[in-house]
């Protein structure tokens, strides 16, 4: 029998609605409006595609929301202005600067001046060490794993006593969804092993998951005799593996892979997440309900 499919667009429209709902009472009840700004510096493609896609969605929740567009030769000082002044802004509940910068700006330092409090990408050191100590103390979890967390949730698994192996570990997923399974409460308090590029039998790691989470970025390394029948796949990868003709529009768009063998998987998994359509539309849903969790705390609404 052929694996569950799980529909990351479908479950990030969920999650949408419930926010949608959710600002309109913060506004009727306490006239608060989540604020969020993201600064973009400089016309890169791809970074002005996200964000766009951000504000897309901030304005359908009802947010009031700044897209700060700034030259690519802004100075480091200048920018680090702008963050201290919306860290002073008590409209604006979370700040997000689209990355990649320019190479004349240090990424870190750029991070690292933005209010721990408004850090609702869940980056900064602060928000990392609340993540470890867990409980109350996480603010925000970073959106691509809290996205995950959802989708293993609300796909009906069982996270308590599960087997949970993280194929990768990386900052951005792979450490912080080990962090997250491993903290106690509903969606966690699994057993949480971790394999990388220094792993030996990295399959015989992967056949003992009961849920699998691949983000490693390289297309195809879970084959399908690593996957325990009946296993949760949550494939993290976006791989972009080469181009194809649009039959809707007839332009080139790019041929998108998983790190996990999709269609000889999904014959032996119990469920498992598409790619693209499972993970990635998590993440900016995720980031607006951080957002809403950022001015619920400012605002002191339980």
């Amino acid at each position: 029998m052929a694996a569950k499919i799980i529909s990351g667009t479908e479950i990030a429209a969920q999650i949408r609605e419930e926010l949608k709902k959710e600002v309109a009472d913060m506004k009727e009840k306490h006239g608060v409006v989540p604020g969020l700004v993201t600064i973009l510096v400089g016309k890169n493609p791809a970074s002005v595609s996200y964000v766009t896609g951000k504000h897309k969605a901030a304005d359908e929740l009802g947010f009031f929301s700044i897209q700060d567009d700034q030259p690519e030769d802004l100075s480091e000082a200048d920018l680090l202005k702008l963050i201290d002044k919306y860290n002073k802004d008590p409209k604006v509940h979370g700040i997000l600067v689209q990355l990649p910068l320019p190479k004349h700006i240090d990424e870190k330092r750029v991070l690292n001046a933005i209010d721990p409090d408004k850090d609702v990408d869940g980056f900064h050191p602060v928000n990392v060490g609340r993540l470890m100590i867990g409980g109350k103390e996480a603010k925000f979890l970073p959106c691509t794993p809290a996205g995950i967390q959802e989708l293993i949730v609300r796909s009906g698994f069982e996270t308590a006593g599960a087997e949970v192996v993280v194929v990768g570990r990386s900052n951005i997923v792979g450490k912080p969804i080990a962090n997250i399974m491993l903290q106690k409460g509903k969606g966690a308090n699994a057993t949480v092993t971790v394999v990388h590029t220094g792993t030996k039998n990295m399959d015989a790691h992967c056949k003992r998951a009961d849920i699998l989470i691949v983000a490693a970025g390289v297309p195809g390394l879970v084959k399908p005799e690593w996957i325990k029948p009946g296993a949760c796949v949550i494939d993290v990868g976006v791989n972009r593996v080469g181009e194809k003709k649009s039959e809707k529009t007839g332009k080139m768009v790019p041929i998108l892979k998983g790190d996990v063998d999709f269609d000889a998987a999904k014959e032996i998994a119990g469920a498992i997440t598409p790619v693209p359509g499972g993970v990635g539309p998590m993440t900016i849903t995720m980031l607006m309900k951080n957002t809403v969790k950022s001015a619920k705390t400012h605002a002191g609404i339980e």
